[in-house]
């Protein structure tokens, strides 16, 4: 059995959508493969210490909320952008993900310091981007999956022209409802808008993680996890991915055409 350590940051802080059952979904793959997970809540008055960690967690939250952390985390960033270089995995959602830029800034003029891990900066536009979401992705070279979700922000986030976006948006807005991109990856880290919880209906990509955790914890390279009966995920992923098909949610879906894939991708 291996115990994989899991950081989970500002859990009193940036936690709405229902992004906790993230953490659920991890706890129980990891135990169903005979491994344990070990969380631990780092909040303001706590340290990212070198090595102490081999898979962070940061939520979502609005702009009060991201306020009150923005300048916390910033002063973090060493440690953690050298725990993802070290071979960490690392998940971000929604306010989290705007935070791992270089700045965040809010719909009142609130400039929020970014951790700069991302390459991305976000501005709060004038209307919330709400609806179900349906994405192409290929995490892994010639692999392509789809991710299934909810987005609910008001933050356009442009990547850096070299930036590596999690997928393409097949039904949705994405990143800034233009590009037609969304989220964001470096390495073992995923940024992205997609609520609801994430995991659950997307367990394949709970198991990327978990991969690139269990192998910075042994020090080897990422390996496939031994599959599980996942009829219920399958089932969850459908109906979701469905929906966004559909144009379900409180706003009008766009359908993205297929484009080019950005250089460094």
């Amino acid at each position: 059995m291996t115990t994989i350590r899991v950081a989970h940051l500002y859990p009193d802080y940036l936690n709405i959508y229902a992004d906790r059952g993230n953490m659920a979904v991890l706890r129980r793959r990891a135990e169903w493969r005979g491994h344990e997970l070990e969380i631990t809540g780092l909040g303001m008055a706590d340290s990212i210490v070198a090595g102490a960690h081999d898979l962070f967690y940061i939520g979502g939250g609005q702009d009060r909320e991201q306020l009150l952390v923005a300048a916390d985390l910033s002063s973090k960033a060493e440690p953690l952008i050298a725990a993802v270089e070290e071979g960490c995995a690392l998940l971000a959602v929604c306010g989290g993900y705007q935070l791992l830029g270089r700045r965040y800034r809010g719909f009142h003029g609130e400039e929020m310091p970014g951790v700069g891990l991302l390459p991305l900066e976000t501005v709060a536009g004038e209307g919330r981007l709400i609806g179900n979401v349906l994405l192409e992705c290929e995490v892994e070279p010639g692999l392509r999956r789809t991710l299934a979700g909810f987005e609910n922000h008001a933050g356009r986030t442009l990547l850096d022209p070299r930036a590596r976006p999690l997928g393409r948006v097949v039904c949705g807005y994405g990143n800034d409802g233009e590009s037609g991109w969304e989220g964001c990856r470096l390495k073992g880290a995923v940024g992205t808008y997609l609520h609801g919880p994430l995991l659950p209906r997307n367990p394949w990509l709970a198991d990327w993680l978990l991969a690139r955790a269990l192998a910075h914890r042994s020090g080897g390279e990422p390996t496939a996890l031994e599959p599980l009966l996942d009829e219920l995920e399958a089932g969850a992923h459908a109906v979701s991915a469905g929906r966004a098909q559909a144009g379900g949610g409180a706003a009008a879906v766009r359908r993205w055409p297929r484009r080019a894939r950005p250089a460094g991708s």
